[in-house]
């Protein structure tokens, strides 16, 4: 058979359009993401090689990497344990108000960020309702790492939630069920049977609390107390640059964060496909 023949007897997509459909897809994409991305990377080009390891590697720009990372790292750890608890009471109990608790749970992203920063800094500052109960014992959270986390915690909870709830949803119980009937503890039933069918949506809901975490701004920046060389983060070191029209300085700090970010998701995805390809093999 010519190739020509097969062309002809080649079947046609069930979903018309997609030639079309791809080319509007790459188009938004690149207005979107693409090109404000290689703009960063355009506008760092200003600066001379030393220039740019000047710049980057000084020791407040450092400490500002630490503090971002850092804090977004351990506030995603901390949801990664709670957010797979509260998904899990909410498909698995039914108990008075829990749609207004499940309706809660949006609530970060609904609610402004400066609002969601203000809010935790009147609470946790040392004259706040809960900072005035914790001075006492030593415990300063407001204008300290911990704050800091504290915020993104509260900013990144609903991605894990988000993720883990539909597939928790989706799981059939007759295979717990079928588990424990054989002999198996809940608690192994739950390691052996349940957990790595939750590691995907974990992981995905760790990466996307992490990487809100990195770029947050507006519900640390009241908390954090803005101290150089202690609390102050990232992003508000780039704003501080561009106030003070060092362009070029505010793209290099940004071009490093962008490179360590999709490193670390690039890292997390490759190890839910790991995860995910274990699971079908299994």
């Amino acid at each position: 058979m010519t190739s020509s023949a097969k062309k002809r007897t080649k079947p046609r997509s069930v979903l018309p359009g997609f030639g079309l459909s791809l080319g509007f897809t790459v188009f938004y994409l690149s207005l979107i993401v693409i090109i404000p991305l290689i703009g960063i990377v355009v506008k760092t080009t200003g600066l001379t090689p030393e220039q740019f390891w000047k710049t980057v590697t000084n020791a407040r720009v450092l400490a500002s990497y630490k503090i971002s990372f850092l804090t977004s790292f351990f506030a995603a750890l901390v949801n990664l344990v709670f957010g797979l608890l509260i998904a899990w009471v909410l498909v698995r109990y039914k108990f008075p108000g829990k749609k207004l608790i499940d309706s809660l749970i949006d609530m970060p992203f609904a609610l402004p960020t400066a609002v969601a920063g203000i809010s935790l800094t009147a609470i946790y500052a040392p004259n706040g309702w809960v900072g005035k109960l914790l001075e006492p014992l030593g415990i300063k959270v407001a204008f300290t790492p911990l704050g800091i986390t504290l915020a993104l915690i509260f900013i990144g909870l609903p991605f894990v939630v988000r993720t883990v709830q539909p597939v928790l949803q989706d799981l059939d119980h007759e295979v717990e069920e079928a588990a424990v009937m054989l002999g198996a503890f809940r608690l192994r039933t739950f390691r052996r049977v349940v957990l790595p069918e939750l590691i995907p949506p974990l992981l995905t809901g760790f990466a996307l609390a992490f990487a809100r975490g990195i770029g947050e701004y507006g519900s640390v920046v009241f908390i954090s107390g803005n101290m150089p060389m202690k609390t102050e983060i990232a992003p508000l070191l780039i704003m501080t640059k561009l106030e003070q029209f060092d362009y070029r300085g505010a793209t290099a700090i940004a071009l490093v964060m962008l490179v360590v970010s999709f490193l670390l998701l690039l890292l997390i995805n490759y190890l839910q496909w790991r995860s995910n390809r274990r699971v079908v093999t299994t």
